[in-house]
């Protein structure tokens, strides 16, 4: 294996299980120290178990690499400071943060609960500025102390969309709705840390794992296909945008999908038209933006007609 992260310091958010583990272990694989994190609970977030995070640890010191447990809640402001110090207290320093820990709890917008709302939006949204504003405050302090050469400033962040997030999917307007803020929230940050050497780039990850082996598309899976859609994929991509070979790659959104990459292009603006000035006579504006709009795509990232989406023209 490389060692495209030879002497880094890495810390993985839920990295107990899935694409988490993955992350952790091919982090080792290419020489960073790792500090692996996860509460240890049920897909919808529920209790707490250790043994995941340790047994990934475990896992890396077989093969000869450096790492740590850490149990701490991403949604906790303190704790997720207190994970980024962990780091900076064991190896004396922090140059990687993958932000992967998340949980779902899908309904149907009209049957969802509150508590299943905020539960969703508060792990993956939440825990994902937690630790990301103590990782960059930390690197802002790095860069004003003087202490390293501007050219030698170093920090990735790598977070975690959907294509729930990103195109859309029905019963998950809490989880899609936290995925695709965060997508929002890599381009803005990207632009806010560039100045202290910071890359901040988002995955939007397809992949079998426990938290996806009951949705459609993913349970009839034969263990080919499986194998196909296996985890260790979004791995790939996510050490490379960890490495100095991707020192000029931010503000991006990967679409990975088994071992097709893809990059994800967000909003742009479409037609544009002069209003009137009284509504009655917006119809035919509008007909005419809205047949040369380009259509939402399905989770396959293309453009697509269906109940409740947008179709050309009126």
């Amino acid at each position: 294996m490389g060692n495209l992260c030879e002497g880094r310091v890495a810390i993985v958010t839920g990295a107990g299980r899935g694409i988490g583990r993955e992350h952790a272990l091919l982090l080792a694989e290419n020489g960073a120290r790792v500090v692996v994190n996860d509460l240890g609970g049920d897909a919808d977030g529920t209790g707490a178990d250790l043994s995941p995070a340790q047994e990934v640890v475990a896992e890396i010191e077989a093969m000869g690499g450096e790492a740590v447990v850490n149990g701490g809640n991403v949604a906790d402001f303190d704790a997720a400071g207190e994970m980024v110090q962990q780091a900076v207290d064991t190896w004396g320093r922090l140059d990687i943060l993958i932000n992967n820990a998340g949980i779902l709890r899908d309904r149907m917008v009209f049957s969802m609960a509150e508590a299943d709302w905020d539960a969703v939006i508060n792990v993956h949204l939440k825990g994902t500025f937690a630790p990301s504003h103590h990782a960059a405050a930390h690197w802002r302090e790095v860069a004003k102390s003087g202490d390293v050469p501007p050219d030698d400033l170093f920090g990735r962040i790598v977070n975690t969309a959907s294509p729930s997030g990103i195109y859309g999917n029905v019963g998950q307007s809490n989880y899609g709705a936290a995925k695709a803020a965060i997508a929002s929230f890599t381009i803005i940050t990207a632009m806010e840390l560039v100045r202290y050497g910071v890359t901040v780039n988002c995955l939007s990850p397809g992949a079998f794992t426990r938290m996806t082996s009951d949705l459609p598309g993913f349970e009839s899976m034969d263990d080919e296909a499986r194998e196909k859609m296996g985890p260790r994929w979004i791995a790939i991509p996510a050490v490379w945008l960890c490495s100095d070979a991707a020192r000029n790659v931010t503000g991006r959104i990967l679409d990975v999908r088994g071992d097709t990459l893809g990059i994800a292009e967000m909003w742009q603006l479409g037609p544009t038209a002069t209003q009137p000035d009284d509504p009655s006579d917006l119809t035919e504006v509008m007909a005419g933006l809205l047949a040369g709009a380009r259509l939402n795509s399905d989770m396959a990232g293309r453009p697509t007609e269906g109940p409740g989406r947008p179709r050309l023209g009126l």
